[in-house]
């Protein structure tokens, strides 16, 4: 299981992920836009609560492994919160907003 932080409907901030041979990108959209993605990804974007995301695939276009690439790039997101925790730095009030 992985906790996948939102903003709001999408995700905060542009993320890759790979895994052997393939490599998704994940970019936030505005309300309104819906999941852009193939089909093995857009039933994981489905399932962590994205409603608003685009993606792109590169490389082999394996379900399985794009699969594991989009598990991977949803452990690289991170929320506004532990950006703050992580570099010890006060965001502006719009940082992070789309």
């Amino acid at each position: 299981m992985v906790k996948v932080p939102l903003l709001g409907t999408t995700i905060p901030h542009p993320v890759k992920g790979k895994t052997g041979a393939s490599q998704i990108t994940l970019v936030p959209a505005r309300p309104g836009t819906g999941v852009t993605a193939g089909k093995s990804v857009r039933a994981m974007l489905e399932l962590a609560g994205i409603t608003d995301i685009l993606s792109k695939a590169y490389g082999s276009t394996s379900p399985k492994n794009l699969a594991k690439a989009t598990i991977d790039a949803f452990t690289r997101i991170r929320s506004r919160e532990h950006v703050v925790k992580m570099r010890k730095v006060e965001l502006g009030e719009k940082a992070g907003k789309i």
